[in-house]
């Protein structure tokens, strides 16, 4: 399994999102990107992680960053948990997890499953770690959080100071 660290370009992707869109990080060169791969909808922490997200709206707005989430989950599952919760980030269905593998970010299911409330794993028995990546304009790797446990999750100041140390 590949892992894109610090100093990398990252590696391109197209996903399927919410808002019936497809989302390109090509299409997004010449902007701050902030990625938040995390392992499932409607799990207890990832609920909260993207609750705060949708709380701070406002700061995630003057972030000068595109947030997306992804998950292995469909988009019609995106869609529900969207809009059961009002969360307003995309979010992009890695159903096979070729984009999370890319970036060196799935584990193999276990006693971690449990912790992060996932009722069903993705295809191959894996999980998605929850992770934040921060690209740059230039499609470069500049800030990368890997949590292995998913127990916790980067907060809005924790994304603020990962993109503010862009602009250096």
């Amino acid at each position: 399994m590949a892992k894109v660290d610090v100093g990398d370009e990252a590696p391109d992707f197209e996903l399927p999102g919410t808002g019936g869109r497809t989302y390109r990080l090509s299409d997004l060169r010449g902007k701050n990107v902030v990625l938040a791969f995390y392992p499932g909808d409607a799990t207890r922490v990832c609920t909260a992680q993207f609750c705060s997200y949708r709380d701070d709206g406002d700061r995630i707005d003057r972030l000068d960053a595109e947030v997306l989430g992804i998950s292995p989950q469909s988009v019609d599952s995106h869609e529900r948990w969207a809009q059961e919760q009002g969360l307003d980030v995309p979010l992009l269905a890695d159903e096979d997890l070729g984009v999370s593998k890319r970036y060196g970010v799935t584990g193999w299911v276990g006693p971690f499953a449990k912790l992060a409330g996932l009722k069903e794993t993705a295809p191959g028995g894996r999980y998605v770690m929850r992770s934040i990546f921060v690209i740059d304009r230039e499609g470069i790797v500049r800030y990368r959080h890997v949590s292995r446990t998913g127990s916790t999750y980067q907060r809005v100041e924790d994304l603020e100071r990962a993109v503010a140390a862009l602009e250096g």
